[in-house]
Parts: C-alpha cells; structure tokens; sequence
C-alpha cells in the first residue's frame, strides 16, 4: 500500500473517466460545435451579422480576404489551446481543440449551402439561439469554443478590471469594428444576437428547470423543516449557527427547491413564523444528495 500522501493526491487527480462518460462528453462536444457552426453559417455570416470574441474577428477577417472563416477561427485560437492547458488543464485543452476543430469544419463544410432565412430579424433571433445553445453545450461538458474568455481571464490578473469587463470591451472593440466594415445596423443586430446567444448559454448551462437554494433561520425550525418535507416533499438539512451580536446558537434549515416552489415555500415560512429570516438564491446544478421530490401527504 503506498503511504506517501502526495502521491495519493496526484492519483486522484489524474484518475481517469469511464467510456462512457468520455464518449457522452465528446458526442455533446461535437454537437454543440455543429450546432454554433450552423448558427454561424446558415444565420449570422450570410446576413453579415458578427458574434462577439474570436469568432467576430475571424468574420471580419474572412470578409476582407476572402478566406474560409473555419481556417481564421481555427489559427486564431491555436494560442488559447496551450494556454487553456496550462491554465485550466489538458481535459479543457483537448475538449476545446476538438470542439475548434469541428466547428471550423462546419463552417467550412456549410459555406456553400443555401441560408435558411434571410430576414434579418429572423437570422438575428435563431442565429443567436442556435449559436448560444452550441456554445452552453460545449461549456457544460468542459470545453471552449473561443478563446476570449482565457484571453480575459489572463488579462484579469494583470488589470484593474474583471473578467466580464475584459470581455465586454473586447466586444465592443468587434462590433465597433463592424460598423465600420458592414454598416450601423449591421452592428446593431450583431449586439442583440450577442445577447440572445449570451442569454441561451445562460439557460442551457444552468437547465430549464432552475434549482433554488434557500436559507432558513427561525426558532420554529422543526415545525418548518416537518412542513417543507410534508408539503412541498423536500429534504431539509438542519445546519448549527451562531449569531454574531446575540450569541445564542441558532438551527439554520437549509433546502434545494425549484423556482416554481418558491413562492410556496415563502408562503409556509410567513404561515409558522412572520419572523423567520429566509434567503434564496439560484444555483447551477445539484448531484447527489436526496434532491429526488418526495411525494407530498
């Protein structure tokens, strides 16, 4: 048996996935590229309509030159594969060069195919669904499909500004840029494709169906905790507090609901104690535990 803890340490963090779960991975990292390549190609590029980061460049630059925009897209983002290795790791480097990959492929393989609408609105709205469906794909099963976010997560730890920040004047600069290279309301339904696709990376990251976790401190915590379970069939976890300018240990109820039982379980904290403190707050993603609805009774 090998005593030595550090060793231990780098076997689990070098301990592989199953089959499985790394054919699960590569398949949604290919189908979200696919799907982002066809967003880009049978919706934004033919209608001369940017996306922000890498992408937007490669655009701009594919419309000046006249070069395939998957070999500007792929070159591009050849500096960001070894810096997303050393920085994030070799799992995130390789997901993102099969991602890049593929998503230059299709773009270049849908050049040529007739666009499927080109009413601007219409290619502006599905363009930026399309698009941000691929990318929050491909982000939820750990990879990357522009190498902005590494560029401004660097640039962070090197300037007063936060990563979001680098970000949002990276692509302002862009759809500056494409003002001048495609017309003023070219940008403009750039931007708001940018948003729809932002939003859409929102949801399919975090799941339409969107868990809450809340906070409950009240003295009436067991008739609570017994209420929550029977009305609304979640599990509630009984944490051990301490108030700061009283001293008095206090039993914080703390449960995962969905946003759809909020307003009820509000409803049944005001019902046992109009004093209770009750804090919500929206999370990502739950495993594990016993989040499975029980039956109500």
């Amino acid at each position: 048996m090998n005593s030595n803890p550090e060793t231990a340490l780098v076997q689990q963090q070098h301990k592989g996935i199953t089959k499985t779960k790394l054919a699960k991975r590569i398949f949604f990292i290919i189908l979200g590229a696919v799907l982002m390549g066809v967003g880009i190609e049978e919706f934004l590029v033919p209608n001369r309509i940017l996306d922000g980061g890498i992408v937007g460049i490669s655009i701009i630059l594919s419309h000046l030159t006249g070069w395939r925009l998957g070999l500007f897209i792929f070159i591009l983002n050849i500096p960001f594969f070894f810096i997303g290795y050393k920085q994030i790791g070799k799992t995130f480097a390789l997901s993102t060069v099969l991602g890049i990959t593929v998503l230059s492929l299709t773009t270049s393989f849908l050049h040529d195919w007739p666009v499927f609408t080109e009413d601007l609105l219409l290619a502006t709205v599905f363009g930026g669904i399309v698009l941000g469906a691929g990318v929050g794909i491909v982000i939820r099963y750990g990879g990357s499909l522009d190498g902005t976010e590494i560029l401004a997560i660097l640039a962070n730890r090197r300037l007063p500004f936060s990563v979001g920040e680098v970000i949002m004047f990276f692509n302002i600069f862009i759809f500056g840029t494409a003002g001048f290279v495609f017309g003023w309301d070219r940008a403009m339904y750039s931007i708001l494709a940018y948003f729809i696709a932002f939003k859409t990376i929102d949801i399919v990251i975090a799941g339409l169906d969107e868990s809450k976790a809340a906070w409950i401190i009240s003295d009436q915590h067991k008739e609570i905790g017994d209420a929550i379970l029977a009305r609304l069939g979640r599990g509630v976890t009984y944490l051990t507090g301490e108030g700061a300018y009283t001293g008095d240990d206090k039993k914080v109820i703390f449960c995962v609901i969905t946003r759809l039982e909020e307003a009820k379980l509000k409803s049944i904290v005001e019902e046992l104690d109009e004093s209770a403190f009750l804090a919500v707050g929206n999370i990502a993603e739950v495993r594990g535990g016993r989040f499975k609805k029980r039956n109500i009774h």
